[in-house]
């Protein structure tokens, strides 16, 4: 694909007509293909190969989702996901263009863990809103669990802020991994600096994504890592204090 077809085009690997978890009301979710992360746990592990998934145009893509914008609008919208989506920033500026013109709620749901180039600025210009997955908190236990520094999606966050974008904290919990509580008081410290949060979500690490690692004939490191309970999951929001936020 050549560099001036990108915001036309778009490597698409799913889409859900019909989402309830990826943003406010029901949603038109569109995953995209690509991710430059390499997080231990992921549990889409096929979206990673750029070159996998197939090539939609923005046409196809907006005709698709206008189909649905009786179920969609005016309490839902579309969010695009991933893999990362804001490697195909080009493409999501466009569509979003079109969706705004439409009055569709737009939203990203990415890790943050990229430049902010003015290619991504255009996209949070015509985004209502981020669902933003702090990865860890720790920047040396980021490395090791998804294979990048936490810098950039730090100032990601506080670009966010700074310009007035809602925003949803994500915070995946690992039982040995995420959730140490000297590193949950961190993340409540990062996050208290934030103007423009509107809900931090506490998720609870499963496995059922193993398999997809399996079929792509890659080991799953995590195999032996439990899954987060509940109790688990009440001990976190207790830490972050989630009833103030």
């Amino acid at each position: 694909m050549r560099e001036k077809d990108l915001q036309y085009y778009a490597k698409v690997h799913s889409v859900e007509s019909f989402g309830t978890v990826d943003g406010p009301g029901i949603r038109f979710v569109l995953f995209l293909q690509g991710c430059h992360l390499q997080c231990k746990y992921c549990h889409n592990r096929d979206t990673w190969d750029i070159n996998r998934g197939s090539y939609q145009s923005l046409d196809e893509i907006f005709d698709k989702i206008m189909k649905y914008k009786n179920y969609i609008y005016p309490r839902g919208g579309v969010t695009i996901t991933g893999g990362e989506p804001l490697l195909q920033a080009k493409f999501i500026y466009e569509l979003f263009r079109r969706l705004k013109k439409e009055g569709i709620h737009t939203c990203i749901d990415t890790s943050g863990m990229v430049a902010l180039t003015e290619d991504v600025k255009k996209v949070l210009s015509v985004t209502d809103l981020v669902l933003l997955d702090i990865k860890h908190i720790d920047d040396e236990k980021c490395k090791t669990l998804v294979g990048k520094s936490n810098k950039l999606e730090l100032t990601f966050a506080n670009y966010l802020s700074e310009h007035s974008i809602p925003i949803w904290i994500r915070q995946v919990l690992i039982p040995g991994y995420t959730d140490e509580e000297e590193d949950l008081f961190k993340l409540k410290d990062f996050i208290s600096t934030l103007k423009t949060v509107e809900k931090v979500e506490i998720l609870p690490y499963h496995n059922v994504g193993e398999f997809k690692w399996k079929k792509l004939g890659f080991s799953y490191d995590f195999k032996d890592v439990r899954q987060a309970t509940n109790k688990d999951v009440q001990r976190a929001k207790k830490i972050l204090k989630l009833d103030t936020v």
